[in-house]
Protein backbone atom coordinates (compact mmCIF):
# COMPACT_ATOMS: atom_id res chain seq x y z
CA UNK A 1 0.00 0.00 0.00
CA UNK A 2 2.80 2.53 0.46
CA UNK A 3 3.89 2.21 -2.87
CA UNK A 4 0.33 3.12 -3.93
CA UNK A 5 0.27 6.30 -1.52
CA UNK A 6 3.77 7.02 -2.57
CA UNK A 7 2.74 6.94 -6.74
CA UNK A 8 -0.47 8.93 -6.14
CA UNK A 9 1.62 11.42 -3.88
CA UNK A 10 3.94 12.14 -6.94
CA UNK A 11 1.27 12.49 -9.70
CA UNK A 12 -0.63 14.58 -7.26
CA UNK A 13 2.92 16.87 -6.57
CA UNK A 14 2.91 16.94 -10.28
CA UNK A 15 -0.54 17.92 -10.88
CA UNK A 16 -0.05 21.00 -8.68
CA UNK A 17 2.63 21.86 -9.87
CA UNK A 18 1.37 22.24 -13.69
CA UNK A 19 -1.81 23.84 -12.19
CA UNK A 20 0.31 26.35 -10.48
CA UNK A 21 2.67 27.11 -13.24
CA UNK A 22 -0.38 26.90 -15.81
CA UNK A 23 -2.42 29.72 -14.11
CA UNK A 24 0.92 31.92 -14.68
CA UNK A 25 1.76 31.43 -11.22
CA UNK A 26 -1.24 33.54 -10.06
CA UNK A 27 -2.95 31.53 -7.39
CA UNK A 28 -2.03 29.64 -4.63
CA UNK A 29 -4.63 27.66 -4.72
CA UNK A 30 -3.87 25.79 -7.33
CA UNK A 31 -0.96 23.67 -5.27
CA UNK A 32 -4.01 22.55 -3.41
CA UNK A 33 -2.90 18.53 -4.96
CA UNK A 34 0.37 18.95 -4.72
CA UNK A 35 -0.23 19.67 -0.91
CA UNK A 36 -2.21 16.74 -1.25
CA UNK A 37 0.01 14.55 -2.58
CA UNK A 38 3.35 15.80 0.09
CA UNK A 39 0.82 14.48 2.58
CA UNK A 40 0.07 11.02 0.57
CA UNK A 41 4.15 10.81 0.40
CA UNK A 42 4.23 11.27 4.59
CA UNK A 43 1.48 8.46 4.50
CA UNK A 44 3.63 6.47 2.52
CA UNK A 45 6.76 7.14 4.90
CA UNK A 46 4.53 5.85 7.46
CA UNK A 47 3.14 2.81 6.14
CA UNK A 48 6.73 1.76 5.71
CA UNK A 49 7.37 1.41 9.35
CA UNK A 50 3.54 0.73 10.14
CA UNK A 51 0.89 -0.61 6.65
CA UNK A 52 -2.01 -0.96 8.92
CA UNK A 53 -1.54 3.13 9.93
CA UNK A 54 -0.45 3.78 6.21
CA UNK A 55 -3.32 2.54 4.91
CA UNK A 56 -5.56 4.05 7.18
CA UNK A 57 -4.28 7.34 7.24
CA UNK A 58 -3.79 7.37 3.23
CA UNK A 59 -7.78 6.35 3.34
CA UNK A 60 -8.54 9.33 5.75
CA UNK A 61 -6.39 11.68 3.81
CA UNK A 62 -8.40 10.45 -0.04
CA UNK A 63 -11.91 10.87 1.62
CA UNK A 64 -10.99 14.44 3.24
CA UNK A 65 -9.72 14.99 -0.33
CA UNK A 66 -12.42 13.62 -2.25
CA UNK A 67 -15.31 15.96 0.08
CA UNK A 68 -12.86 18.83 -0.78
CA UNK A 69 -12.17 18.40 -4.57
CA UNK A 70 -15.83 17.16 -5.30
CA UNK A 71 -17.38 20.21 -4.84
CA UNK A 72 -15.51 22.04 -7.30
CA UNK A 73 -15.53 19.34 -9.78
CA UNK A 74 -19.65 19.19 -9.32
CA UNK A 75 -18.63 22.82 -11.75
CA UNK A 76 -17.00 20.49 -14.42
CA UNK A 77 -20.42 20.79 -16.72
CA UNK A 78 -20.33 25.08 -16.48
CA UNK A 79 -16.45 24.68 -18.04
CA UNK A 80 -18.06 23.17 -21.48
CA UNK A 81 -20.56 25.69 -21.49
CA UNK A 82 -17.77 28.47 -21.06
CA UNK A 83 -19.73 29.66 -18.07
CA UNK A 84 -17.10 29.18 -15.40
CA UNK A 85 -15.66 31.62 -13.90
CA UNK A 86 -12.03 29.70 -13.08
CA UNK A 87 -12.26 26.40 -15.63
CA UNK A 88 -8.63 25.62 -14.90
CA UNK A 89 -9.06 25.35 -10.98
CA UNK A 90 -12.54 23.26 -11.52
CA UNK A 91 -10.58 21.11 -14.29
CA UNK A 92 -7.63 20.53 -11.60
CA UNK A 93 -9.97 19.46 -8.68
CA UNK A 94 -11.85 16.85 -10.95
CA UNK A 95 -8.90 15.06 -11.89
CA UNK A 96 -7.57 15.35 -8.21
CA UNK A 97 -10.91 14.01 -7.29
CA UNK A 98 -10.77 10.91 -9.81
CA UNK A 99 -7.48 10.24 -8.53
CA UNK A 100 -8.30 9.85 -5.25
CA UNK A 101 -11.46 7.80 -5.84
CA UNK A 102 -9.09 5.14 -8.26
CA UNK A 103 -6.86 5.65 -4.56
CA UNK A 104 -9.68 4.47 -2.62
CA UNK A 105 -10.72 2.01 -4.85
CA UNK A 106 -7.30 0.61 -5.04
CA UNK A 107 -6.35 0.13 -1.55
CA UNK A 108 -10.11 -1.19 -1.03
CA UNK A 109 -9.58 -4.21 -2.81
CA UNK A 110 -5.84 -4.38 -2.32
CA UNK A 111 -7.71 -5.07 1.60
CA UNK A 112 -9.56 -6.93 0.30
CA UNK A 113 -7.32 -9.69 -1.49
CA UNK A 114 -5.35 -9.65 1.50
CA UNK A 115 -7.85 -10.52 4.07
CA UNK A 116 -9.17 -12.95 1.78
CA UNK A 117 -5.52 -14.65 1.42
CA UNK A 118 -4.85 -14.46 5.09
CA UNK A 119 -8.76 -16.21 5.73
CA UNK A 120 -7.80 -19.11 3.24
CA UNK A 121 -3.72 -19.80 4.45
CA UNK A 122 -3.62 -23.46 5.05
CA UNK A 123 -2.66 -24.09 8.95
CA UNK A 124 1.35 -25.41 9.26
Amino acid sequence: MSRISMATGVILIVLGGLAYALTAFASWTALIPALIGLLFIVCSLIGFINQTIGAVLGIILAIVGIVGTGMNALDLGAVYTGASERPAAVITSAITCVLLIAYVVVVMIRGLINAYRKSIALPQ
